[in-house]
């Protein structure tokens, strides 16, 4: 079930833990994806803390809010990109997505497969998804203060399984959120000493999981208009030949 989108906004917003998770989680994002321009970019669940740094270089910015979740104005003091959509119908043309990010979208979704099936169609050729889920042997899935405390946390397995289902090709995973979901200020402080040990220790258990996926896009197979050209229809084949007029015969009289 999806969380309310006001839990949501206060938890990023206006909690010390949320604005450190919210950091961390992005920067690795923007790791992943450095802004450009010319890109369409999109964000599905609770993804606009993430979105922020893609809003001035990119073409456009798009934040799909599910309907069960609610929809906020989003970026605040700036013109609002937030939609209001439903899991199994995204207002957004097929092929279109160059990038795609869910957050609080596909573990809290009471149908994870349509919206995969719905993220493999905006996406174009080339495309690219990020999918950040709870880590299922991680703390921050096991906590009730976080939102990673809802909905079906994963492990990499999982998470890859799901995705290779619905046409899409893992390219690499990650953790994030090595400190513990606590509020207490020796915790908070020490966040970015702790996210930078786990980077360098993959054997740490992060609270969330990060896995890139690519659209998989398959060859078109021999045969079709080429081979129909290549031997042309012949519009009366098949049809019989016309019989041959009989001879004329003689008699006594003439010709007949």
């Amino acid at each position: 079930m999806h969380l309310d989108v006001l839990d949501l906004r206060n938890f990023y917003y206006r909690t010390a833990l949320g604005r450190v998770a919210q950091r961390a989680i992005r920067d690795q994002v923007v790791k992943h994806w450095a802004p450009g321009p010319g890109q369409t970019v999109v964000g599905f669940g609770f993804a606009v803390p993430l979105l922020r740094p893609y809003l001035a270089p990119s073409r456009r910015v798009i934040g799909l809010m599910p309907g069960p979740q609610g929809v906020m104005p989003w970026p605040a003091g700036m013109e609002n990109v937030s939609v209001l959509c439903e899991d199994t119908a995204w207002p957004v043309p097929t092929g279109l997505v160059d990038r795609l990010i869910l957050m609080h979208g596909l573990e809290t979704s009471e149908n994870p497969s349509a919206v995969l099936e719905e993220a493999g169609r905006v996406l174009g050729p080339g495309g690219r998804a990020l999918v950040i889920v709870p880590n299922r042997t991680g703390l921050w899935a096991r906590s009730d203060a976080t939102p990673f405390g809802f909905g079906r946390p994963y492990s990499v397995a999982q998470l890859e399984a799901q995705l290779k289902r619905h046409g899409f090709t893992p390219e690499r995973s990650q953790s994030v959120l090595f400190a513990p979901p606590s509020s207490t200020r020796f915790w908070l402080r020490t966040a970015d000493f702790w996210e930078s040990i786990g980077r360098k220790m993959p054997w740490l258990v992060g609270g969330v999981l990060m896995v890139e996926a690519s659209k998989q896009v398959y060859a078109p197979t021999r045969g079709g208009l080429r081979a129909a050209v290549r031997r042309p229809l012949k519009v009366l084949e098949g049809m019989g030949q016309p019989a041959p007029a009989p001879a004329p015969t003689r008699c006594q009289d003439g010709i007949r």
